[in-house]
C-alpha cells in the first residue's frame, strides 16, 4: 500500500520533501491503527496527537492520511482539520533591519541576507537560487518551482544588483548556485540560520528573529511604503490575498498614523479635581 501511495504522490508531481513527509506520516498511522480503523479510532488518534503537537503539524498528518484514504484506499475520510491559532508574525523595523545588515561583515553572507530581505525570499528559495535566475538587464529575479510548485518573478533591488553581478563575475568555479558553499554545492538552511542568529545577537534585538522574519519584514515594509496588497501577493507567491492580508494587521508604522477617536473630542483641558 505504501508503494502505491508513493506512486500516486509522484504521478501528481508532489515534491520530494512532501512525498517523504506523507510517506512517514502514513506509515506511522498504519503502524498504530492498521489498514481498517474505525472513524472513532482515527479521531482519537489525531486528538491525541493534538495534545502533544501544534495544530499545523497535526494538519499536515491529517492531509497525508486523507490523501492515502482517497487515492489508495478509495475512501473519503470525513475529518476536520485542527483550528490553528491566529498568530501575528514577528517583523523587524526598518532600523532593526539596517542594524542586522550592517553587522554582517562577510561580503557573501551580507549579500545573501540582503537578497532574502530585498526579494522577500523563503530560505529554501535563496539556497536553490541559480545564476541563470538573475536577469540583471531587466532587474528581476526568477524564483523557480517555489512552494506549490510555482514560478514567480520579483524585482532585483538596484542597491545590490551591481554587487551581485561583481560577486558572480569574480567567481572562477562552474557552480550553478548563486550562494555556493566552500565545500561545493550550495549553502544550507542551517548556515543561513546561524548567520542571522549571530547578527541578531550582536545587535541586541530581543525579538524572536529567524531568516523567515526577513520575508515578513519585506512584505510589511512594502505595505508601509504604499505598495498595493495585490502586488505584494504576487511578489510573495500567495494563492489567496487573504494570506497576504495578515500584513495589514502587523504594520506598526501604519497604526501610528491613525489618530485615536479620543483625540477628536473637544474635552475640557482642566483635569478633574
Amino acid at each position: 500500500m505504501l508503494q502505491k501511495l508513493e506512486l500516486e504522490l509522484k504521478s501528481r508531481g508532489y515534491s520530494k520533501k512532501t512525498i517523504k513527509s506523507y510517506m512517514f506520516h502514513v506509515s506511522c498511522f498504519i503502524e498504530q491503527l492498521g489498514n481498517s480503523p474505525t472513524h472513532e479510532e482515527i479521531q482519537n488518534y489525531f486528538v491525541n496527537l493534538a495534545e502533544k503537537s501544534d495544530p499545523q503539524s497535526v494538519n499536515l498528518r491529517i492531509s497525508a492520511v486523507k490523501f492515502f484514504f482517497r487515492n489508495v484506499l478509495d475512501r473519503e475520510l470525513q475529518l476536520n482539520f485542527m483550528k490553528r491559532p491566529k498568530k501575528i508574525p514577528e517583523v523587524l523595523t526598518k532600523e532593526e533591519t539596517i542594524a542586522i545588515l550592517n553587522e554582517i561583515k562577510n561580503a557573501k553572507h551580507r549579500l545573501l541576507i540582503e537578497t532574502i530581505y530585498g526579494c522577500g525570499l523563503r530560505v529554501s528559495e535563496a539556497t536553490t537560487l541559480k545564476k541563470q535566475d538573475l536577469r540583471f538587464d531587466e532587474n528581476i529575479l526568477m524564483v523557480r518551482q517555489a512552494k506549490g510548485r510555482k514560478d514567480r518573478f520579483v524585482m532585483l533591488p538596484k542597491s545590490i544588483a551591481s554587487r551581485l553581478k561583481s560577486y558572480l563575475d569574480a567567481r572562477v568555479d562552474d557552480n550553478a548556485y548563486v550562494f555556493d558553499s566552500n565545500r561545493g554545492g550550495r549553502l544550507t538552511t542551517s548556515t543561513i540560520q546561524k548567520i542571522m542568529k549571530n547578527a541578531v545577537k550582536k545587535v541586541g534585538i530581543k525579538k524572536n528573529v529567524h531568516p523567515h522574519t526577513l520575508r515578513h519584514s519585506y512584505a510589511t515594509h512594502l505595505l508601509e511604503n504604499g505598495t498595493d496588497i495585490r502586488i505584494i501577493q504576487r511578489l510573495l507567491g500567495h494563492n489567496d490575498v487573504r494570506t497576504t492580508e495578515i500584513y495589514t494587521h502587523i504594520s506598526n508604522a501604519l497604526i501610528k498614523t491613525v489618530n485615536s477617536p479620543l483625540d477628536f473630542l473637544e474635552l475640557d483641558a482642566n483635569k478633574p479635581q
